[in-house]
């Protein structure tokens, strides 16, 4: 009864606020975990973030993997891995990053797929107002506290997201969407393991410690999923990938209201050319959705 309750008024919102939710949600809960690196280090909260993400969704879905092939079992297990990859490595570009700047590098991969293969004049120039963007923030974004590191870490989670994105469009014709990630969150929690050992230590094992990292858990991957799905129903690929579009501005905003951070000219300039040409590759290309990120 509470869970028909809850789509009822999901759908009762338009799903364009429930796209903006999504993004609003995924960038607070980066920008909570942020504030856990000095407790339990970006791999530590990586680890407890997905472990919680995967059994609240095993719980949900109760998938199985009897009766897949080998090639269903090794893509979904991929999948969860390329996932898990993602978020580790995105929290440890955020460790040497301001969000607005780690989100705005990670934003590429995605673009990337979009205009994957395209021999158009047009999607050279995305590319390359993506492109510009990023050396810009590697060149000059020294006073907006960018490091070396933390750029390549994004380019790596940037990188893991593309691969999810065509990872998830051949898991998604074998398995649901949910039965998918608790299943590849699963083998994804011990990709992510060793590190969260290791920069977590007993931290770990802390009351605080895991009450923020569940609420992590629930901002940066529950929420943004569940209004998504809902949201997908009733809205296009070509709307949902322009308001997914704005996810690097709703990143730098996090970074200064919940972090504190400040907003430079090379970082404001950067995050813009990065918008224009995911904008215009949604415009211009093939309809194209972009899962959640970080």
């Amino acid at each position: 009864m509470t869970t028909r309750l809850t789509r009822e008024r999901a759908t009762a919102v338009p799903p364009q606020v429930l796209v903006l939710g999504a993004v609003t949600s995924v960038q607070l809960g980066s920008a909570f975990a942020d504030r856990i690196f000095g407790h339990a280090g970006p791999g530590g909260v990586a680890f407890l973030r997905v472990l919680f993400a995967a059994v609240v969704l095993l719980v949900l879905a109760r998938p199985s993997l009897r009766g897949r092939s080998r090639t269903e079992v090794r893509t979904v297990i991929a999948y969860g891995l390329t996932l898990a990859g993602m978020n580790w490595s995105f929290y440890e570009a955020l460790n040497h990053l301001p969000l607005g700047v780690a989100v705005t590098i990670e934003f590429t991969g995605p673009l990337a797929v979009a205009v994957a293969g395209s021999r158009r004049l047009l999607d050279v120039l995305w590319v390359a107002l993506a492109g510009g963007g990023v050396v810009l923030l590697a060149v000059r974004g020294e006073h907006a506290g960018v490091q070396l590191i933390g750029v390549l870490l994004a380019l790596v989670a940037a990188s893991c997201w593309a691969a999810y994105i065509l990872l998830a469009k051949r898991v998604g014709t074998s398995f649901g969407a949910t039965e998918a990630l608790a299943i590849g969150l699963s083998f994804g929690t011990l990709l992510v393991l060793p590190a969260g050992l290791v920069e977590g230590g007993s931290a770990l094992l802390s009351p605080g410690v895991l009450a923020a990292c569940f609420g992590v858990a629930v901002l940066s991957s529950l929420v943004p999923y569940t209004l998504e799905l809902v949201a997908l129903r009733r809205l296009g690929t070509a709307v949902f990938g322009l308001l997914m579009s704005l996810e690097p501005a709703v990143a730098a905003l996090a970074g200064v209201v919940v972090l504190g951070q400040g907003l430079t000219l090379v970082l404001v300039v950067a995050l813009v050319l990065v918008v224009l040409a995911s904008v215009g590759a949604t415009l211009t290309g093939r309809a194209a959705t972009a899962p959640t990120d970080g």
